[in-house]
């Protein structure tokens, strides 16, 4: 039987859990985790067969997953290192920044020990173990890091998180590190300092935050994210994320000079280049990367307006990926946002959506 081992069963943990149940559901889990409640949830839950403390249960294990903040995954590594495990035991995690982890990994390695850096690039604003789902990397892009390790490890792991239907993509933890810092990390920093600006800018005025609408609420929906996972994230990448703030503060220097001198062709030219840059995001622009096809329709502030479209596309058997509230105010229309993995999905999804007459705004 194989057997597997997790440390850390919150949202992503134990959505590698469910994923691996559903694929391979005669497996054995032993699942530890730091909180009392979440293993005796998993237990009630069937996630797992057995619940263990700390690593205790590792040195039976077929597949070790460190699915904890990175700075424990960098310790348990170390200890890792110190205790007698089972042969051919692959070991992976699944840690935001990579090059301190691998530098971790290394007295593993020197052992013979099978070590595969991982990073799921899916998540939630939501945590715990009750969020998790089978479905969370459905689509999304799993990055495994590139070393001296055997491709049949790969294909190993890969077999073992097949369930998830995630897309793997090989890459050096250096390029992983510059990558996240830039699309993840970047990002999530920019959100909270914006929420932050925004609660002291409407301290004295109660009714200030709560009138932002549907940019300010889209943009800042990461800054709900886990604290104590962030501040993990910033402190193990670090010098790459300050020099990427440095950057990022240059540019609103730039565009806050052309304010300042009411200067119109650069204020214009700083929007007209974010412009062309996001609307060329795609595989035929940047790579070989999936891309995903959206359609756009105006919708009415209706109850079960959402649910009405859901089952159109379900009865028509059309597969949807994502399905997003851009906008809806009282009395006036909003706009949904649906992605397809498919472009033919997104062109059936107009067809049946045009048919029961909602209106198309943009299919791209």
């Amino acid at each position: 039987m194989t057997t597997i081992f997790i440390k850390g069963l919150g949202l992503i943990g134990s959505s590698l859990i469910r994923a691996i149940r559903k694929e391979h559901p005669d497996f054995k889990i032993i699942g530890s985790d730091t909180e009392e409640s979440t293993p005796l949830y998993a237990l009630k839950h069937q996630l797992i067969d057995k619940a263990n403390t700390d690593l205790n249960g590792s040195e039976i294990a077929d597949f070790i997953i460190l699915a904890t903040p990175v700075a424990v995954i960098i310790k348990d590594l170390y200890r890792l290192a110190k205790m007698s495990l089972k042969k051919n035991v692959i070991i992976t995690d699944v840690g935001s920044s990579k090059q301190e982890i691998l530098t971790a990994a290394v007295p593993l390695q020197r052992k013979g020990v099978t070590f595969i850096g991982g990073h799921p690039m899916a998540g939630s604003h939501k945590t715990g173990i009750a969020a998790g789902r089978a479905d969370l990397f459905e689509n999304a892009f799993y990055f495994l890091m590139r070393t001296k390790t055997v491709k049949q490890n790969y294909l190993k792991l890969e077999n073992l998180l097949q369930g998830s239907k995630t897309k793997w993509l090989l890459i050096t933890a250096e390029e992983h590190d510059q990558l996240v810092g830039q699309i993840s990390h970047l990002p999530h920093i920019i959100a909270s300092a914006l929420v932050n600006q925004t609660q002291n800018f409407f301290v004295d005025s109660p009714l200030g935050i709560r009138m932002a609408a549907g940019g300010f609420k889209s943009i800042t929906r990461i800054a709900s994210s886990d604290p104590t996972m962030w501040t993990a994230i910033l402190e193990s990448n670090s010098k790459i994320i300050v020099k990427q703030i440095e950057v990022y503060i240059k540019e609103l220097e730039k565009i806050e000079e052309a304010i300042q001198n009411n200067n119109h062709d650069q204020i214009f030219s700083f929007f007209e280049s974010a412009k062309n840059s996001r609307d060329r995001l795609g595989p035929e622009k940047v790579g070989r990367l999936p891309d995903f096809f959206d359609l756009f329709i105006n919708i009415p502030d209706k109850v079960g307006i959402i649910a009405e479209i859901a089952e159109l596309l379900a009865v028509n058997k059309i597969s949807l990926v994502n399905i997003h509230i851009l906008e809806i105010r009282e009395d006036i229309d909003g706009i949904l946002q649906l992605t397809f993995i498919h472009e033919k999905d997104r062109l059936q999804a107009e067809k049946v959506l045009s048919a029961s007459n909602y209106v198309t705004l943009r299919n791209n």
